[in-house]
């Protein structure tokens, strides 16, 4: 079965759909790509072998380009994690009205061009209530008059091997004509709780502990000016609680490079790292003890390991030369492997998705 995977990123969809392939010897193959994004563009081609697929580029002037859709080679399986910023609680919610936002009707001009069997994707949990409703009322809308039967639900990426607190909306949709099917995040746990760990490809992790390395160069420990910030429950306008050592992760974000606090990013004491989780300064020590300790922030190694992605990933990107910056946003905006392994692991499993 073919694949074309749409706003790509570095490529969450199609790692899930290499590795289910090899464990279920199901075939599918991954023979087109859109991504605007030259850094991103540079990881995912250091990290896949794209040689005969199709490299869409922008997806806005690619489905304007009557020509570039008919060449497309036939393929049954779409999928797309689209911009979600415009969607997100931590962007200014504009939605459709926003460019971004757009992009899901770049998904419409390419599946009303061609029909794909099935249309798995992917966005940020707020998408189900974004404009009370109105923002997926119209998507599913779309999918639907378009001849699918919808279905969505609310994914963890920590109930699928993953140290990550990460809430996502996964849509599957399938030609309505194939019939009825059942889909939902408690059928696909329970579905994956049944897989033979030592007989599967993905990577699992109980903690963060199994991910942090131990030894890391000096550029990624804060320094003794900007702790006080990182350690801060917030000011006048903001405040949340600042925590640092969390055993799962809280949701890598795109902009992590530009050093958020410890409510919205992810920090480790060196303490808690070479005890390997043995000992928590946070739960002994007062926020000015804190700012005298040794505290660092994700390597791209392992921001890259909590989405999913293998230890060498972000090896094979810097060999591509992507600077760290631009790893750390590829990182946050990601897709979860482990989560579409898992929804991939039970529609093909149940015959929802067949040859």
């Amino acid at each position: 079965m073919n694949h074309v995977e749409l706003f790509a990123g570095v490529g969450g969809f199609r790692r899930a759909m290499d590795l289910i392939s090899r464990d279920l010897r199901f075939p599918l193959h991954t023979v087109a790509y859109s991504e605007i994004d030259k850094n991103a563009q540079a990881t995912y081609c250091a990290n896949y072998n794209t040689d005969n697929e199709v490299s869409m580029g922008d997806i806005v002037a690619f489905v304007e380009d009557i020509e570039a859709m008919e060449n497309l080679p036939q393929y049954d399986l779409l999928s797309g994690g689209f911009p979600c910023q415009t969607f997100s609680m931590m962007g200014d919610q504009d939605g459709f009205n926003e460019e971004r936002g757009q992009m899901f009707f770049r998904i419409m001009d390419m599946i009303n061009h061609r029909h794909p069997r099935y249309v798995l994707l992917e966005n940020v949990k707020n998408l189900k209530n974004h404009d009370n409703g109105n923002t997926i009322a119209v998507i599913l809308a779309e999918l639907e008059n378009a001849g699918y039967q919808v279905r969505m639900d609310i994914f963890n990426s920590n109930d699928f091997g993953l140290p990550q607190k990460r809430n996502r909306v996964i849509i599957f949709a399938r030609l309505a004509d194939l019939g009825n099917f059942e889909f939902s995040s408690e059928l696909v746990k329970q579905s994956f709780a049944r897989i033979n760990r030592m007989r599967c490809s993905l990577n699992f992790y109980d903690s963060v502990i199994e991910i942090l390395e131990k030894n890391v160069e000096p550029k990624y420990y804060l320094s003794e000016k900007i702790k006080p910030t990182i350690l801060s429950d917030g000011s006048a306008g903001f405040k949340s609680k600042s925590e640092i050592d969390q055993i799962i992760a809280r949701p890598l974000t795109a902009s992590m490079h530009k050093m958020h606090r410890a409510c919205q990013d992810n920090y480790y004491s060196d303490l808690f790292i070479q005890s390997e989780g043995r000992q928590r300064p946070s739960e002994e020590m007062t926020k000015e003890e804190l700012t005298h300790i040794a505290i660092r922030k994700l390597t791209p190694r392992e921001a890259f390991m909590l989405q999913g992605f293998p230890d060498d990933f972000a090896e094979k990107a810097r060999n591509a030369r992507v600077a760290n910056g631009a790893m750390y946003k590829q990182a946050g905006n990601a897709v979860s492997v482990n989560m579409v392994y898992a929804v991939l692991h039970y529609l093909i499993s149940n015959r929802i998705i067949t040859e």
